[in-house]
């Protein structure tokens, strides 16, 4: 039987209460799918105090199978901005993960306070993110699905499994590649189909395995120990024509292919396949529906950024929302969701795609061009391009001519405050915006979003540098949103800064 979990904890809306389901309750916003995007979404609504619920179909947070296997720089620093990345660093493995077509990029000397990625399998992320969105009482439907939803001038209806029914201000699919909520908008998930199939598992052999990657006529593959001891496989299919559940027969005739062997196989605790199929939705909203993480975008696992570019699209949206939702911000705030996050996505399926192609298969060509693309990728420069782009450091989001800060992530400054030495991330815990004075103290006024800004009158006497770009003027003043993007830089003259707290904190109150 379908079951509420945990209680719902009550955000200012008059509870409706369903014929035939008293557990259920209606919502401002309701989140199709609890995976890693659909709970960092829900935290980020839930921090300002939106009414919101998740809808996931399992009947728990358990997950079978590797999937994501760890967090970018740039989702640790997200996580810091809210106050649990130590929970993260904690169970996982700083390391170096960044990498391009399996070349290892070294990001140690970028600038920013997490310059490694953290080894952490995604059930451990999503468990991490569930007990957090506990803590910040979330309902969560478990064992229900959403099965169709129909929108109005108001709201969404939204169906779910059993005859159910919930009312909400908007509908937010986190339902992975295959998403229904994406489906039943009818918005069009464009790009291209397979051309690659890779089984990957967790398995036992009664033999030594051949250890490490290697890349031949078929593709790549590799065999790894796993922290539980099994062995972790992934092996480039000979065909394309199969397709739904792989079976331990399939994996067995891929490997015999590969080594001339299965080393003995036994006992897999999951197994499953995955092409380098790149798509991407082309519009990430459709009236009160919007869509985040795999149902907006997918593509190959190479460079690991699929969680994580779906946990920053839930950073990105979830404030946005939230302001729309608690009437600080009309709702054509959230347009500005997918004019940022699209871009972002289809620069992860070009350079994914990039990566495959170098990858594909093992002739001599290709290998001159990875050895090529690998030379290259030592030098400094390059390295660090790249390892910004693939650790997320370098993202900007288009906000016109400015300063260089304008649109990119604020760096984590040591600052002085009246009230003492401050990391500038523990500013950004509550999820709101912040507009930083370095300026004389008090000379910037912003009392028509008083109500809606933090202020801090601060000083800073380290170095301003930004991965990618290197050194920039350090500015007078920054309004940062609450993702931690630079929303407006400037000086005591607040040139710009009226139009930046409008279109990104609503219109100003008569004071």
């Amino acid at each position: 039987m379908p079951v509420l979990l945990p209680t719902s904890r009550s955000r200012g809306r008059t509870a409706r209460t369903h014929a035939g389901n008293p557990a259920l309750t209606d919502h401002a916003v309701v989140i199709a799918g609890g995976g890693p995007t659909g709970l960092m979404l829900a935290a980020e609504l839930a921090l300002a105090d939106v009414d919101v619920a998740i809808v996931e179909r399992r009947a728990d947070q358990d997950l079978v199978g590797t999937r994501a296997g760890g967090l970018h720089a740039r989702t640790i620093e997200v996580l810091d901005q809210r106050g649990v990345a130590d929970r993260f660093l904690r169970e996982g493995q700083v390391t170096q993960l960044a990498g391009f077509a399996w070349t290892r990029l070294d990001i140690s000397d970028l600038p920013t306070r997490h310059a490694y990625g953290l080894a952490l399998r995604q059930s451990h992320i999503e468990r991490i993110l569930a007990e957090w969105v506990e803590e910040l009482a979330v309902p969560i439907y478990r064992n229900f699905e959403v099965t169709g939803f129909a929108q109005d001038a108001t709201g969404v209806d939204v169906a779910l499994s059993g005859g159910a029914t919930l009312r909400a201000n908007y509908l937010v699919g986190c339902d992975g590649g295959r998403s229904l909520v994406r489906k039943t908008t009818g918005v069009d998930f464009v790009g291209s189909g397979p051309a690659l199939g890779n089984l990957m598992a967790e398995v036992e052999m009664s033999e030594e395995p051949a250890w490490g990657l290697r890349h031949d006529a078929l593709g790549f593959h590799g065999l790894s120990k796993t922290e539980s001891g099994r062995v972790l496989v992934v092996v480039t299919e000979a065909t394309l024509a199969r397709s739904g559940e792989p079976t331990p027969s399939d994996l067995s005739e891929a490997l015999v292919a590969v080594y001339g062997t299965d080393f003995g196989l036994k006992n897999p605790a999951w197994i499953s396949r995955f092409t380098d199929a790149a798509r991407q939705a082309v519009s990430y909203r459709k009236g009160r529906v919007l869509l985040a993480g795999d149902a907006a975008h997918i593509h190959h696992s190479v460079g690991g950024q699929g969680l994580n570019t779906g946990v920053q699209d839930a950073v990105n949206l979830g404030w946005k929302v939230a302001q729309v939702v608690n009437g600080t911000s009309p709702d054509s705030l959230l347009d500005s969701y997918h004019a940022e996050r699209h871009p972002v996505a289809a620069r992860v399926l070009r350079n994914t795609m990039a990566q495959i192609a170098l990858l594909r298969r093992g002739d001599d060509g290709l290998k001159a061009a990875r050895e090529v693309v690998s030379d290259l990728l030592g030098m400094d420069e390059p390295r660090k391009r790249f390892g910004a782009m693939m650790s997320g450091l370098d993202i900007r989001y288009d906000l016109g001519e400015g300063h260089p800060l304008l649109g990119r992530r604020m760096p984590d400054l040591d600052l002085v405050t009246p009230g003492g030495s401050q990391r500038l991330f523990t500013l950004l815990h509550s999820a709101h915006p912040l507009l930083l004075n370095f300026d004389k103290p008090g000379c910037i006024d912003i009392a028509p979003w008083a109500d809606r800004i933090s202020v801090a009158d601060t000083s800073y006497a380290g170095p301003w540098e930004l991965p990618a770009i290197g050194p920039v003027a350090a500015p007078k003043a920054v309004l940062v949103r609450p993702d931690g993007h630079v929303a407006w830089a400037g000086d005591a003259t607040q040139r710009g800064l009226a139009d930046a707290l409008t279109m990104w904190s609503g219109p100003a109150v008569a004071t």
